[in-house]
């Protein structure tokens, strides 16, 4: 399988938040291939380099979220859609955001938490389908409303998970 793994502000570089964890997820899959899509947050954190990254990853590609001239995000205006994505925006999720929020969350970890059905492709049957419209129900929710990160920090979040991953016992 073949998985794309997009951070901000971390993994490879050698500092940063989700460093770690995402090293462990990498080397923990070593029979996946991954693509990783990096984010960095200042000129600083690019001048200190990468980890060593493990044979299992085969392609990295970067982008800055600051500008050389000044060090600040790009997109950081109050309306631009990288500072919705990477700050939130500033904004709490109201009723329907967070109900639209839960249904597509509950999808994606069902999809992920459901085992294949006997006989079927990779990416077919239902499963696919949920996990499609939970990952592209979540992507729209934080291209309007920004936050994301913030919702997925939340109880509500843990809650979804353990339901997911208790009904079928794994």
């Amino acid at each position: 399988m073949r998985i794309g793994l997009l951070t901000d502000g971390g993994y490879p570089y050698a500092t940063g938040e989700s460093r770690l964890w995402c090293d462990r997820l990498v080397r923990g899959l070593p029979q996946h291939e991954f693509d990783l899509f990096a984010l960095s947050r200042s000129a600083h954190q690019e001048a200190q380099g990468w980890v060593q990254l493990p044979y299992q990853v085969s392609r990295v590609r970067t982008a800055p979220l600051w500008t050389p001239e000044d060090g600040t995000l790009r997109g950081s205006g109050e309306r631009g859609l990288l500072a919705r994505l990477v700050t939130g925006g500033e904004q709490s999720y109201g009723r329907r955001a967070r109900k639209r929020f839960t249904e597509h969350l509950t999808a994606l970890a069902t999809a992920v938490c459901t085992p294949d059905r006997a006989g079927t492709e990779a990416g077919e049957g239902p499963g696919a389908e949920l996990f499609t419209a939970g990952l592209y129900g979540l992507a729209e929710l934080a291209r309007e409303r920004g936050g994301l990160h913030l919702a997925l920090r939340s109880e509500t979040t843990v809650r979804i998970l353990e339901a997911a991953t208790r009904a079928h016992g794994t």
